[in-house]
C-alpha cells in the first residue's frame, strides 16, 4: 500500500499530526486563557529559538575568526622546523669562515674559496631575511632571557653586571617568535 492507498482518515489524521488539538478544523473553540497561554508559551519558544540562533550565529563567527588565524599562523610558521635544522648549517659555515687564517685569505690560490665560502654565507642570511628569519643582538646589550640564554658569567670590571660579553652560538628570531635563544657568557662582578 502506498501514500496514495491510505484510507481518506488516515492521511488526514498523519497530516495533523504535531498540530495542537485546539487548531484543528471541528475542534472545539478553546477558552481565552487557554489559548493566551498557549500564544505566550509559543512567544517564549519562539524567544528561545532566536536566542540559540544568536548563539549558534556567534559561535560560528568565533569558530571562523580562529580558524582564520590559524591558517596565517601556519602560512606564517611553516618553514620553523626547517628554519631551525639549517641553522647549524648557518652555523658551521660561518666557523669555517672564520676559522680561515688571514695568511690564506690574502693566498692568491685560496682567494677563490674564501670568496665563495663568503658569498654562500651573506646568501644564506639574505634568504633567512627575505623569510622574516632575524639575527638576535646580544654582545653589549643586557641579559634577556626571552632571548639569551646564559652559559657562563665572567668576571668583569669593564661591563656591568648581567651584560653579555660574548656570544658563544647565535640566537635567531622568525618573525615575533623565537627559533634559538643566543647561547651567552655573561658579565658579573669580579670577587
Amino acid at each position: 500500500m502506498t501514500e496514495n492507498d491510505k484510507p481518506l482518515d488516515q492521511a488526514a489524521e498523519d497530516e495533523l499530526k504535531g498540530v495542537p488539538e485546539h487548531f484543528r478544523e471541528g475542534a472545539e473553540e478553546p477558552a481565552n486563557d487557554s489559548l493566551a497561554e498557549a500564544l505566550e508559551g509559543l512567544r517564549r519558544d519562539l524567544d528561545a529559538a532566536k536566542q540559540e540562533v544568536l548563539y549558534a550565529q556567534a559561535e560560528t563567527q568565533n569558530v571562523r575568526r580562529r580558524l582564520e588565524r590559524e591558517k596565517d599562523e601556519a602560512r606564517a610558521y611553516a618553514a620553523t622546523g626547517f628554519a631551525r635544522d639549517i641553522l647549524s648549517v648557518a652555523d658551521n659555515l660561518a666557523r669555517a669562515v672564520q676559522a680561515i687564517p688571514e695568511t690564506l685569505r690574502s693566498d692568491d690560490s685560496m682567494k677563490g674559496l674564501v670568496t665563495g665560502l663568503e658569498a654562500t654565507q651573506r646568501e644564506l642570511e639574505k634568504v633567512f631575511a627575505s623569510h622574516g628569519i632575524t639575527r638576535i643582538a646580544a654582545v653589549g646589550l643586557p641579559l634577556d632571557p626571552n632571548q639569551h640564554q646564559a652559559m657562563i658569567e665572567v668576571p668583569s670590571d669593564d661591563h656591568e653586571p648581567g651584560t653579555v660579553v660574548s656570544e658563544m652560538q647565535s640566537g635567531w628570531m622568525i618573525k615575533d617568535r623565537l627559533l634559538r635563544a643566543a647561547m651567552v657568557a655573561v658579565a658579573k662582578k669580579p670577587d
